[in-house]
């Protein structure tokens, strides 16, 4: 048995009665976990697997894959405020999208849990803006191992795509409705008029 802090990355059914729950660890890295039982209305999972929730939770390793079992979870900040607009589903989804990209099973780092802790507390309290996108991917690039500091200043995105080979391809989307977003909050009451008139 192991527990850990964790973040819920992402879930899938894997049964009738059970789901498979990508987490990212505190102190385990990212994992993969069996929540058995946890689609059945009584399972003492109930109300706690839902995306970017934040628990601690307990596991037992399995010896023969990377697949573990889910034992416990205390949920400890579900990160509500994501939740009240489209924007920051959509940054938190692209962010978690980044991180599972940028990791490999089971490999332990405490900066990457804390930087996507800070990011969804970012989000809880304020709408994403390319400013903050592009802060995730420098400090994404800076913990990954990208050792060319001038291609994290300039473009951190092409940096980890370099590394990894790709990036999400949610990330078009998402800059696209940041910069429209960006543009409506300059556009001023008097413009707006006029552009009525």
């Amino acid at each position: 048995m192991e527990s850990t802090t964790a973040i819920l990355l992402r879930k899938r059914k894997l049964s009738d009665t059970s789901l498979i729950i990508h987490w990212c660890t505190s102190s385990l890295g990212c994992v993969q976990t069996v929540a058995k039982g946890a689609r059945r209305t009584k399972s003492p999972f109930a109300g706690k697997l839902d995306l970017f929730f934040e628990a601690e939770i307990q596991i037992a390793r399995s010896r023969k894959s990377n697949l573990h079992t889910l034992r416990e979870v205390a949920l400890t900040n579900p990160y509500g405020g994501i939740r009240e607009s489209y924007l920051r589903m959509q940054a938190a989804s692209y962010f978690v999208e980044l991180v599972e990209i940028c990791t490999e099973s089971d490999h332990h780092d405490a900066e990457l849990f804390a930087l996507l802790k800070r990011a969804f507390g970012f989000l809880t309290a304020n709408e994403p803006t390319p400013r903050a996108v592009i802060h995730f991917e420098t400090e994404l690039a800076r913990i990954a191992g990208v050792h060319d500091v001038n291609a994290i200043k300039h473009n951190p995105a092409q940096a980890l795509a370099e590394l990894f080979g790709k990036l999400p391809l949610s990330r078009g989307p998402l800059l696209h409705t940041l910069a429209a977003a960006a543009k409506a909050k300059q556009e001023s009451p008097t413009d707006a008029a006029n552009a009525a008139a």
